[in-house]
């Protein structure tokens, strides 16, 4: 039986207490103590280790995307109440000096900045979408990147982050070989969670969709089993966290990239994310503040 409480502020607090994280005065974004990021470098690492037989190619990109690609993946259409825009100031010297007295003077200065062409990464998965352009080698590609990810959720929950990080794997084919692929990963990701102990289960899940049509699509989309999330309880028994997603989005993304398969048929891509931030919450959750004192059998996973 799980004699544990769940109540948030008092998970924060002992987070805070134990140094884990670190409060900055901004809802939704704290500073992580050493213990907390080496417990989630040691979890990507045993992702990492996990899939190295699918030979995945490592990509790195920047937090920020060009704001012309935002328009293009339809994310202003779906998800405006999560979208980050990066603005600057490029005005005179005589706005300049506008701008410094309303600072000074506690005033409102925003007006004076415009919007740059670039905005902050809101899926890890997205700046991968473009290199697919064009035909594809025969079985396709699979790609991996962990990438910070922002989206406006400022809550004092402490999985509900505005800025956290992704470990993902990108998949692109032919619908059958891109929908076995999810399947399969699901099944995988349990067993490793599982591995470390962990309270798990998975759903069929939506996006959060903005709005009334929004409500439609994520109706659709749980219709169709294209979202699957790994749930464990972390600040709720009735209502547990999503620490991990697979998502089939049919030819969304090949369709507005140009990305065809070898024999010139549209492609289809999915793509699975480890929320890491949320996995080292969960393991603390479950095993406690300090890793000396976690089980050996999850130790010896994570500390190899």
């Amino acid at each position: 039986m799980d004699i544990r409480t769940y109540e948030i502020h008092g998970f924060t607090e002992a987070l805070i207490e134990n140094g884990l994280i670190v409060p900055t005065g901004i809802a939704g974004a704290y500073g992580r103590g050493p213990v907390f990021e080496d417990i989630l470098r040691r979890f990507d690492d045993l992702v990492t280790r996990t899939a190295a037989p699918d030979n995945a190619q490592e990509l790195m990109f920047p937090p920020i995307l060009a704001r012309a690609l935002i328009e293009k993946v339809g994310y202003m259409d779906n998800f405006p109440q999560l979208a980050g825009s990066v603005h600057s100031f490029r005005g005179s010297d005589q706005q300049a000096r506008e701008l410094s007295a309303r600072v000074h003077a506690g005033e409102r200065w925003e007006d004076l900045l415009a919007p740059t062409d670039v905005m902050l990464t809101p899926a890890a998965c997205y700046p991968v979408y473009p290199t697919f352009s064009g035909l594809l080698p025969a079985g396709g590609r699979l790609v991996t990147v962990m990438n910070w990810v922002f989206r406006h959720e400022p809550s004092d929950e402490p999985t509900r982050l505005q800025h956290f990080r992704m470990r993902e794997y990108i998949r692109v084919g032919r619908p059958d070989e891109v929908v076995a692929w999810r399947d399969a990963w699901l099944q995988r990701g349990l067993e490793l969670l599982r591995g470390l102990q962990l309270p798990v289960d998975s759903d069929v899940a939506s996006d959060p969709f903005f709005g009334r049509a929004g409500r439609m699509m994520a109706a659709n989309q749980v219709d169709q089993r294209l979202k699957f999330e790994i749930l464990c309880p972390v600040i709720s028994r009735e209502k547990p966290t999503a620490i991990c997603s697979f998502n089939w989005h049919q030819d969304h993304f090949s369709g507005k990239f140009g990305i065809l398969n070898a024999d010139s048929s549209v492609a289809h891509t999915a793509c699975l994310g480890f929320g890491l931030e949320r996995v080292t919450l969960a393991l603390i959750k479950t095993h406690g503040y300090d890793p000396a004192d976690w089980p050996q059998t999850v130790r010896a996973q994570l500390w190899p």
